[in-house]
This record gives structure tokens, sequence and C-alpha cells, in this order.
């Protein structure tokens, strides 16, 4: 069975652009012009991604994000946006986008993402069942939720795929580059901060004291490390 692909887009030149592109690689599509149409649909059907756009009428793609992911729809979103601000990629990260791409893109930029990040998901979903035990954190892959000092967390599905990622490699000092390739799949040099800004909203959610992680650190010129803390 094809996989299904919720195009979201006002423009009505670039829906066809991606629509004629993307089937031609093999997929099915579905299209929504506005943010309201988009929740209506991703709300009735099983997509395997969404491709929204950020500037769209009414509702944009940040609140149409946000909706989402707040009502447990976990469907993969690959961000559009025309802006190359940090502000609105960190956000739309934040909000828990899987990945952004800025207008101008080549329509191959667009299906290398969309496969990066379904490559990934179906990993993820093969990948073993058991918990992995780090300190007072504990990761249950078959949840998508951690424990730490018997409180339940919850992530998105991107932010818990970097810890899994980071458990699973205890220890190690896993660079920026090799946690592209490993959580989001690029087989290309990719944006790093899309790693800082996860790795960020780990800490948030699993540190005491983010100024002081005693989990996830930061080598300096290296990369990241989740490692048993020492006290």
């Amino acid at each position: 069975m094809k996989q299904n692909i919720l195009i979201v887009d006002d423009e009505k030149s670039i829906v066809t652009l991606l629509n004629f592109n993307i089937e031609k690689a093999g997929f099915q599509t579905d299209v929504a012009y506005d943010g309201a149409e988009a929740i209506k649909k991703a709300e009735a059907n099983d997509y395997d991604l969404i491709i929204l756009d950020l500037m769209l009428p009414e509702m944009d793609g940040m609140e149409v994000c946000k909706y989402l992911r707040n009502n447990k729809i976990d469907t993969p979103i690959l961000m559009l946006t025309a802006k190359d601000e940090e502000f609105d990629k960190v956000l739309g990260l934040e909000l828990g986008a899987d990945d952004y791409l800025t207008k101008p893109f080549s329509p191959k930029e667009v299906i290398a993402r969309m496969k990066a990040i379904l490559r990934r998901a179906n990993k993820v979903s093969k990948s073993t069942y058991s918990s992995l035990k780090i300190g007072e954190l504990i990761v249950y892959p078959e949840r998508y939720e951690a424990e730490i000092a018997d409180r339940v967390i919850t992530f998105t599905r991107k932010e818990f795929e970097l810890l899994h990622y980071l458990a699973n490699n205890k220890g190690k000092v896993i660079s920026r580059d090799q946690l592209l390739s490993g959580v989001w799949d690029y087989d290309f040099v990719g944006d790093t901060r899309i790693v800082d800004v996860h790795v960020s909203h780990l800490r948030d959610k699993i540190e005491p004291d983010t100024k002081k992680p005693k989990y996830i650190k930061t080598v300096r010129g290296l990369g990241y490390k989740l490692e048993e803390p020492t006290t």
C-alpha cells in the first residue's frame, strides 16, 4: 500500500508542484489549502506524513502543528516556511514539527526529507521494546515515554527518538552530524541546530537543573553524550 501524504499549502502552484513530484516518487497524496481543512483531514485520516506550510490563511502552520500535537496526533510533520528566520524554525520544532525546509526548495530535497522522516519512523516502530535505565531515568520505547524519580515524562516523537538513540549509546560521545544521521536519518549534511533545539527540550524535561545537566552532557567541539549521573 502506498504511503499517504497530506500537503497543506494555500499556494496552488506549490501544491501542484509537490503533488506531481510526490506522486511521481510513488506516494499517495491528499491536499488541504488552509489550517482548518488540514486539521479536519488529519483527524479523519491516517496519514504517514504531513507537509505543512507555515503561512496559511486564518490558522497558520504553527497553530495547526500545536493543535495536532496537543490532541495526540503524532503524524510526522515537515514544516515549510518562506521565512529564513531562526525564530520561526525553532518555534516550529518546539511545537512538534519533525523537520523544516525554507522556500524556495527543490522537489528532490522535499522527497529526500520526506523519505528520511518516514524511514526513521519505520525504524523506531520496529525497534526493541526493552526499557533502558540510566540513573533514575527509565526509557520505555513502546510507550514513547520515560520516568524519572517516578515522574512520567511525555515527549514529541522526535524528542523521544533522540532520547532513545542517546540511551542506546549510553556513555558514547555522539556528534551532531551522527545524530542527524541516526535520528533524522539524513544521508547528507543538515542543519545541526535541529539537534541543539531537541537536546534543549530533553534537558528541560529530564534535568533537575538545565544549567548543570546530569544526564545529557555537552562535549565541547564534539557533540553530546547521555551518561549515568555522578551525584
